[in-house]
């Protein structure tokens, strides 16, 4: 019988649902119809109906992953109004992630900008804030295509302006996203809180077996974004949910691509975040817990050829900023 796999227990006690609703570039005119549609679709996914059923003190919820840097969580909070007073959900049945953009890393902006995060989400606390980046810039900064707004990041303060959000229960757990394992091992060296998380990529195209490792030895939850390789990011160029032994599988299974790659996350042992505003392909992406994938078939997706898609090349510069390659970024995990 199949593992539903419907949430990982993070450090902290915390129950992380294994499936998020990821929301970098939804359009602002359909974000709170995506936000209604996934507390509709988890509500009645077996996995919410089962896991609910056993332990009602840690009730799994629907998980929104937003970040200041989407420019959606005003968006997003007027959507969970609605869903509050209508009676819909409540807040316990929701698990909301976002993160800190790299224009507030020094500590004494850090409190600030959750402060605007819960101010434009409309709510009393995240479940879990991020370091988006292991990168900062000039406060104020806009955009991306301006190296000079490139800064010298000083990690460990923010991380320690990070554990007070945490002691606070603004944040009830803390973590970091686009961390190498040397990044997230200089943190974990020197925290007084581990962080939770790291989410990073992660498909069946880029495994991190090395990162991945890594995280569970030092029980840090992996989070994978961009499970599905990101397909509508035409910038990424992105083929893996074309790859053949990907639909070799898929074909084999009965199964789309998409919850091919989707399964083999939560087999693997992390959660992920695949982004859609539709509601059909919401129920696709929830319909993963009955089933898993054989372990032949789970070894065949081991030899898929490997490529990093988000480089993060906007923050690599010969003069500005930290890192003058994309190596340095990654500390070789390219």
């Amino acid at each position: 019988m199949a593992r539903e796999i419907g949430f990982f227990e993070l450090n902290t006690g915390a129950r992380i649902p294994s499936v998020a609703i990821g929301t970098s570039q939804a359009a602002l005119n359909v974000i709170g119809d995506a936000v209604a549609a996934a507390v509709k679709v988890f509500s009645h996914s077996c996995v919410a109906k089962t896991c609910n059923s056993i332990d009602k003190s840690k009730r799994l919820g629907t998980d929104i992953d937003t970040a200041k840097a989407y420019g959606n969580e005003k968006e997003i909070g007027i959507a969970l109004k609605k869903l509050f007073e209508a009676g819909t959900v409540k807040r316990e049945d929701l698990w909301i992630t976002s993160k800190l953009w790299c224009t507030n890393h020094a500590p004494e902006d850090v409190p600030e900008a959750l402060e605007r995060t819960l101010k434009d989400l409309q709510l009393d606390h995240v479940d879990l804030y991020l370091i988006h980046w292991p990168v900062s810039m000039k406060k104020g900064a806009m955009g991306y295509d301006q190296p000079e707004n490139l800064t010298q990041p000083d990690i460990i303060n923010t991380w320690r302006a990070m554990e007070k959000l945490y002691d606070s229960g603004k944040a009830r757990a803390i973590g970091v996203s686009n961390f190498s394992t040397k990044k997230l091992g200089d943190v974990l060296e020197v925290a007084r809180v581990t962080p939770a998380v790291n989410q990073v990529e992660c498909h069946p195209s880029w495994q991190q077996p090395k990162l991945h490792a890594f995280c569970k030895a030092k029980g840090v939850h992996l989070s994978g974004y961009s499970p599905l390789g990101s397909p509508g990011r035409a910038s990424l160029k992105s083929e893996v949910l074309k790859n053949p032994v990907l639909n070799m599988v898929a074909e084999k299974l009965g199964k789309s691509p998409a919850q091919i790659a989707l399964r083999w996350g939560l087999q693997m042992g992390h959660s992920v975040l695949p982004k859609t505003v539709t509601e059909a392909r919401m129920k696709e992406n929830f319909d993963i817990f009955d089933w898993s994938i054989p372990d032949d078939l789970f070894e065949q997706l081991s030899k898929i050829e490997q490529a990093r898609l988000v480089k993060g090349t906007p923050f690599v510069h010969q003069t500005y900023g930290a890192y003058r390659t994309v190596e340095e970024l990654w500390d070789g995990e390219i």
